[in-house]
């Protein structure tokens, strides 16, 4: 159905560029989203091929808005990318995107404004604009899913550094050794991300099997390579002695990350999403006993840890969001 031609208001489209899947959602201003299109990335495909099918997308949808007007495009991708001259330059996830000038391409496409965020940034709008840390001036967002990302609302503002390495957390090193995360053994990312939980996980269940000692999770050695962190939080849960020493590392870990953040940069709000959001119950009472013990008490005291609110939808909302503050804000 077309909406009438009459102006019926301003819409912003948002693009997620994944690796897998990609999606168009069209909203408003007060983030109610209209519409989203999804399709299959493929991309073995090219760059080209992939925007041309965002094209198809956006023309099939502004027809079909007709009755509104086109303020912004949000775009969400995967770094390294520069937001300031939105160039793409090769994202692990999407090979063959080296110096992709993004914005410009929609820009002259659609004639209208396009601003291009990492997807850990832009994330971290949407949980500011209007998931767990709305209201806040200063907030840190923390992916805590496949990596370690995170994204800095600094005095009510999205910082993204020098050249949009502002807020990768996940590279901080924690320990001499440990699991491996944005390449470097004992990073933020090694211990507290879904690959570094599995690494940590196997080398712990390899060395007890060796020993002849029992693990309820995984009884056997031929079945260590399948484990990941869903199997070792589910046995957490239900009280396996392993699996909760699992988490109690990964839990300390983690409050060392925070303690960290919470005395550089003073927030009022971290908001941790994925694996910590769906198991807070495991992992709170470890991140407070380690925050008590090494966070400066003042800026604990006016800092809240809080799980993401957006859940599965922070995706749909956070291309949308890049378009909606570059706008407004």
């Amino acid at each position: 159905m077309t909406v009438s031609n009459q102006n019926q208001g301003d819409i912003y489209l948002g693009l997620d560029i994944g690796g897998t899947k990609c999606a168009v959602v069209v909203g408003n201003g007060s983030f109610e989203i209209f519409e989203k299109v999804m399709f299959e990335t493929k991309t073995e495909r090219g760059w080209e091929v992939i925007l041309e099918e965002f094209k198809t997308n956006i023309r099939f949808l502004l027809a079909k808005y007709s009755g509104y007007q086109l303020k912004r495009i949000g775009i969400s991708c995967g770094g390294p990318l520069d937001s300031k001259t939105g160039m793409i330059y090769s994202p692990p996830n999407l090979p063959g995107w080296d110096s992709v000038p993004i914005t410009k391409i929609f820009n002259d496409e659609f004639g209208v404004e396009a601003a291009v965020q990492n997807d850990a940034n832009a994330c971290a709008l949407a949980e500011w604009l209007m998931g767990a840390g709305k209201g806040t001036s200063n907030m840190i967002f923390l992916t805590f899913g496949t990596g370690m990302g995170g994204g800095l609302i600094l005095n009510k503002r999205l910082y993204s550094g020098t050249n949009d390495l502002g807020g990768e957390v996940g590279h901080m090193r924690l320990a001499k050794t440990g699991p491996i995360g944005f390449g470097k053994a004992g990073s933020f990312e090694g211990f507290c991300s879904g690959g570094g939980i599995a690494q940590l996980a196997k080398a712990i269940v390899t060395e007890r099997l060796e020993k002849n000692e029992k693990v309820g999770f995984c009884p056997t050695m031929d079945i260590v390579d399948t484990i990941d962190t869903k199997m070792v939080a589910v046995a957490a849960q239900a009280g396996d002695p392993v699996a909760n020493e699992i988490i109690g590392i990964v839990g300390d870990y983690l409050g060392q990350g925070l303690a960290i953040l919470i005395d550089l940069l003073n927030p009022e709000c971290i908001v941790i999403g994925s694996i910590y959001a769906r198991n807070v119950n495991l992992f709170k009472p470890l991140i407070d006993n380690v925050l008590q013990r090494e966070a400066i008490p003042s800026a604990l005291g006016v800092c809240q840890i809080k799980p993401a609110e957006l859940g599965e939808s922070i995706g749909d909302f956070a291309a949308l969001c890049v378009a909606i503050y570059e706008d407004k804000f």
